[in-house]
């Protein structure tokens, strides 16, 4: 049997190989063309359920296999699978392209009667109208030809990008000895050295890996060694890399990425693909976001002034670095910062542990939410992959009454920490199959999720791997995608397609996962997940003190970087014109916001996955626009915290049922409301952030 062929349960990722992936796909598609067929039928009831038990039961299952297939091709990618995945991906485009802009199944959605639909359905059959005019329904002829023939070239273009900037980070290495490697953490040391010693080398491999290149930048005495390393991040799949790896080159898949949007957005009757992209998410217009984004620059500008000039003096007078180049930067940060605040991020490191980090994350979430999360079985795609399970638990007044009630389960998910070989970098979360009701045999389907980052691997000592060692920003980064996956997981919504993350608009998608990250600062929630690797002891209530006090250390930088990132998203996606230089745009947004300029042989845009590879085209704001929505969510904890210091499990219910749970079945301002009881205000950004005085004296803090 075709392990991607099963019906129900949990993919079968230990069995799933690159030669079944073109049968089930063809089998699938095959299926839900059937299913497409049978329902634009002039004798088929435009009614809603009648159309998800053929339709969505159909598609769904091709969702299902497909989703499983993209999966190990993001985290266990290898040539085989890669040339499996790339030899479906174009007919699945056409599929999914052609559906949703098929006028038969446009035309039956319009005939249903909204007053038949409870509220979840009539969101999701306004948002369905909504796609099939965004998905070219609309079009005829020659323009609903092309459409179908862009979409399909996009994501050809896409995987090709993701898949050079993989490859490009994966094929470098660079071998160097210990005495290079002065300052290094010890952590980092060891894996580097195990690493070497895997490939028959003495000394020290080193990769793009984040958690290798980072701990090399800021710790690294040798100058001469992090700018190697600076370079070979900085130029990763473009025309600046070294010969041998100019394969990889993403700069020509940019120009055509961005024409093909142009031209898209064009045959829908946008003026650019920014308006494009925000017809679908909760801004007005692009002009909206640019507004947004330059108003929160001129807050932030002051401090990150401040930021550099206290890097440049130090460099100077305590570091004898007259003319700091870019490569130095990490490096200066980090000793300033250890001075500063008398600890280093290395320091703090040795007290989060894996185990003891999922502890408390796990905690917090069972407390704030009344749930309980236990570990479950499933088969996985790696060894180090967990597998967890999150249960309601039963009213106490039905355990009193005897009713012997057991915990419901409410979702699943499967965590993958560790970076490797084959695994592309960053952290995400992204759903397996969402809450439904079921058409087809009215059962209810519980939410599963992937959340995957990219962490160091724990270190072998006298043959016995350690515990993985986290730094506070690998903390924050697990409670962000976590975070994500509350969203997914804890709906009630029952219509799959507003339930959990599906339907929220992209820019409010963001708030459940940077609410998350506030909790890393909370001295009560921090001391509950640390414990030294070595003696167990939790963290010092001192060295907390310190982490504090540097919470918003250089964060003027930080958010103008963000911003950076954003304006050129948006820029290159309304003002551009796709065949002029890209570089020239961000050199451009660059001289407007940032006050550090990289060089001029510095690629960013090459790997910037996010806009080119990964769903945030015209929307990379959005991580800014939510951290006001997530800022003001959390100022209702603060203000409701009581003297234990505690999140109230009060506020957690109701942030619980109004954002949570409500998923995508209501407009995100709705939500917001409904749990503030007010729009969102930007003070609780600015504050957080040590920016609420932006605006008057740059150093004032």
């Amino acid at each position: 049997m075709n392990p991607l062929l099963q019906s129900g349960g949990l993919p079968l990722f230990d069995q799933i190989r690159p030669e079944h992936v073109d049968p089930a796909i063809t089998q699938l598609l095959g299926d839900a063309e059937q299913a497409l067929t049978t329902v634009t039928q002039d004798d088929f009831a435009s009614e809603w359920q009648a159309i998800a038990a053929v339709l969505d039961v159909a598609t769904e299952r091709l969702a299902s296999a497909w989703g499983a297939v993209s999966h190990l091709n993001s985290v266990a990618d290898t040539p085989q699978l890669r040339a499996a995945y790339n030899a479906s991906l174009a007919k699945v485009t056409e599929f999914w392209t052609r559906l949703g802009a098929d006028e038969r199944l446009y035309a039956k959605y319009k005939g249903i009667d909204v007053a038949s639909l409870n509220d979840e359905q009539r969101q999701a059959h306004k948002n369905a109208l909504r796609d099939f005019v965004l998905g070219g329904a609309e079009l005829v002829g020659a323009d609903r030809d092309r459409f179908a023939a862009i979409q399909e070239r996009l994501a050809e273009l896409s995987q090709k990008f993701s898949e050079n900037a993989l490859d490009a980070t994966d094929k470098f290495s660079a071998y160097v000895s210990t005495d290079e490697m002065a300052g290094v953490p010890q952590d980092v040391l060891d894996n580097t050295r195990e690493a070497a010693q895997a490939a028959g080398r003495d000394g020290h491999r080193l990769s793009l890996k984040l958690p290798c290149y980072l701990p090399v930048m800021q710790f690294a005495d040798s100058a001469q060694l992090r700018a190697t390393m600076y370079r070979a991040y900085a130029t990763r799949a473009s025309e600046q890399a070294p010969q041998d790896l100019r394969v990889y080159d993403n700069s020509a898949l940019m120009h055509e990425i961005l024409a093909l949007r142009q031209e898209e957005a064009q045959l829908l009757g946008f003026a650019n693909y920014g308006e494009l992209s925000l017809k679908s998410k909760m801004a007005s217009s692009p002009q909206a976001v640019i507004d947004f984004l330059r108003d929160l620059a001129s807050r932030a500008r002051p401090f990150a002034l401040q930021d550099l000039a206290d890097l440049r003096k130090f460099a100077q007078t305590e570091l004898g670095i007259e003319d700091p180049q870019p490569w130095d930067w990490p490096y200066v940060g980090e000793k300033l910062k250890q001075a500063r605040f008398a600890f280093s991020e290395q320091e703090v490191k040795q007290y989060f542990t894996l185990p003891k980090v999922l502890e408390g994350l796990f905690k917090i979430v069972e407390t704030l939410f009344d749930v309980v999360i236990r570990p479950d079985s499933a088969p996985v795609w790696n060894p180090g992959v967990r597998f967890y399970r999150i249960e309601r638990v039963a009213a106490a007044s039905d355990l009193q009454a005897g009713a012997g009630a057991a915990n419901t389960l409410v979702g699943q998910f499967y965590l993958d920490t560790t970076a490797r070989e084959g695994k592309r970098g960053g952290a995400w979360m992204d759903d397996v199959r969402g809450r439904w009701m079921r058409p087809d045999n009215a059962q209810l389907q519980t939410p599963v999720a992937h959340l995957v980052c990219n962490f160091a691997e724990g270190v072998m000592v006298d043959g016995v791997r350690q515990s993985a060692l986290l730094t506070h920003d690998d903390v924050t980064t697990l409670f962000h995608e976590f975070g994500h996956g509350l969203h997914h997981m804890l709906t009630q919504v029952n219509e799959r397609q507003v339930s959990g993350i599906s339907g929220v608009e992209w820019d409010a998608v963001e708030l459940p996962s940077q609410f998350m990250e506030n909790f890393c600062w909370e001295w009560d929630v921090l001391r509950h997940m640390t414990a030294h690797v070595q003696t167990g002891a939790a963290l010092p209530r001192a060295l907390f003190d310190k982490m504090l006090a540097a919470k918003n250390y250089q964060s003027g930088m930080q958010t103008l970087r963000q911003i950076e990132f954003s304006m050129f998203d948006m820029l290159l996606h309304t003002r551009h014109n796709p065949a002029d230089d890209i570089l020239a745009l961000q050199r451009q947004v660059r001289e407007e916001v940032a006050v550090l300029i990289p060089p001029a042989w510095s690629r960013s845009p090459h790997t910037f996955s996010h806009i080119f590879a990964g769903g945030y085209a015209a929307g990379y704001y959005s991580y800014k626009w939510a951290e006001v929505l997530s800022a003001d969510a959390y100022a209702a904890f603060e203000e409701a915290a009581d003297k234990t210091g505690l999140p109230d499990a009060q506020t957690g219910r109701k942030y619980l049922q109004t954002i949570l749970a409500a998923g995508g079945s209501r407009p995100a301002m709705e939500s917001f409301k409904a749990f503030r009881g007010r729009e969102p205000r930007l003070d609780a950004l600015l504050r957080h952030q040590g920016m609420a005085q932006a605006g008057t004296s740059a150093g004032k803090e």
